[in-house]
This record gives C-alpha cells, sequence and structure tokens, in this order.
C-alpha cells in the first residue's frame, strides 16, 4: 500500500531588477549551477519558475513560484542560506535585484500571499 503524497505548499515572491543587470540576471539563469539547482532539491523545493514583467509604473519584476514539500521550511531555507555555494550565487544575484519596500523583515523577497488557486 502506498501512503498518499502530500500536498505541497505553494510560494509566491517579487523582487524588482536593475535594467542594467537584466542582461546578466537572465544569463547567469541560463546557465544556472548546479551546486545551486542540488540545493534547491535537497531543500524540497520543486517546480522552481522566475518570471520577468515591466509594470505599468515602468519597472522591471521578477515573480518566482516554487513548490515546497518538505516537513521543515524554516530549516530548509537555514540550510540553503548556510549553503557556500549558494552564498556565492546570492553574491552574485543579489546585486542584480531590488528588494521591496514592503517586504517583511528578514526576507530578500518579498513573499506573496495566495488569494486564488484551482488544481
Amino acid at each position: 500500500m502506498t501512503t498518499p503524497s502530500k500536498k505541497p505548499a505553494r510560494y509566491g515572491s517579487v523582487i524588482g531588477v536593475k535594467p542594467e543587470k537584466l542582461d546578466e540576471y537572465v544569463r547567469l539563469h541560463a546557465a544556472a549551477w548546479p551546486e545551486v539547482l542540488a540545493m534547491i532539491a535537497q531543500c524540497n523545493i520543486q517546480n522552481y519558475s522566475i518570471y520577468l514583467g515591466k509594470l505599468d509604473d515602468g519597472n522591471l519584476y521578477l515573480f518566482s513560484y516554487f513548490e515546497y514539500v518538505g516537513d521543515d521550511f524554516a530549516a530548509d531555507m537555514k540550510k540553503m542560506a548556510a549553503d557556500p555555494k549558494t552564498q556565492e550565487w546570492w553574491k552574485v544575484t543579489d546585486p542584480c535585484q531590488i528588494p521591496q519596500k514592503e517586504r517583511k523583515a528578514g526576507e530578500h523577497w518579498m513573499t506573496l500571499r495566495e488569494v486564488f488557486h484551482t488544481d
């Protein structure tokens, strides 16, 4: 008998992107480092996507979506943040981004509240 798999927790977040850094950001993600991708998987994240859009205010924004399938999100995020290769990745990607003023303390990307979902 198989155990039913638990439904993933869905996360959406947003951050600005500096126009002068957009090409670099896209280039970095076109060849994302294998160690960083492995750490994402080890931290129970799947179906991770980042979208780019220019909104009515004229600014560029990144929207990320991922599904978390683990049992302890905080511990997995702590594990990811402690990983030296992930820290190195963030050192090259973070300067491309513009964190939102409305984000919660401790957030780099602003977490969004899900208001609708259908399977």
